[in-house]
């Protein structure tokens, strides 16, 4: 899809024809279309773990964990995302074979290239979501998570996890950041600080 990605502005529906024949995956915002750059170990094996233990914990449920290559549209902003890891507990998203509307948790692996805008204007389209509840960045630089939570006042930061445990409320899930960060080793020397 080399031509799509210079292209000044795009339909949804050339995006999507794109999407389906490329070999990069391109995310796409009002027109534009972004190529998704390749992930480092640390982030692949953070977001491996965190997909396996979900979808170990959803198994015989109605939620389903999605991981990096499925797309999620985020209508109210004519965007599609690929979030490193989702869970969607809606069956209007049982329809939907190519791409998902309707998260309830969003997950993504922060990066230093992706740190900022993971943060700031990718977190602002997905509060724009009815359905999602909580929205979580795990850095690959050192052992740390925040959650965010969709409160009647707003989305709040809760407290870091205590004793180093991962509470997803929305899903009534809870791991060890011990078990999210297995098998990582740090790139530079000190990067373990505790959460």
């Amino acid at each position: 899809m080399p031509d799509l990605a210079e292209a000044r502005s795009i339909s949804v529906e050339e995006y999507l024809a794109g999407e389906a024949v490329a070999v990069v995956r391109h995310e796409y915002i009002a027109g534009e279309v972004f190529a998704m750059a390749g992930a480092t170990e640390e982030h692949a094996t953070i977001a491996g773990n965190v997909f396996a233990l979900l979808r170990a914990h959803v198994r015989g449920r109605p939620c389903r964990v999605y991981i990096a290559d499925m797309k999620l549209r985020v209508e109210p902003a004519s965007a599609f995302f690929y979030p490193d890891v989702f869970v969607t507990c809606d069956a209007r998203d049982a329809a939907e074979p190519l791409s998902k509307r309707c998260p309830r948790v969003i997950i993504e692996v922060l990066s230093e290239s992706t740190e900022g805008y993971d943060r700031g204007a990718k977190f602002a389209d997905y509060r724009r979501l009815d359905t999602l509840e909580e929205y979580v960045l795990i850095d690959s630089r050192r052992r740390a998570c925040e959650v965010f939570r969709r409160r009647p006042e707003g989305w709040l930061l809760d407290a870091p996890p205590e004793n180093g445990w991962l509470v997803l409320q929305s899903i009534d899930f809870e791991c060890s950041l011990e078990a999210i960060y297995e098998d990582v080793v740090f790139a530079s020397p000190g990067a373990t600080d505790a959460a």
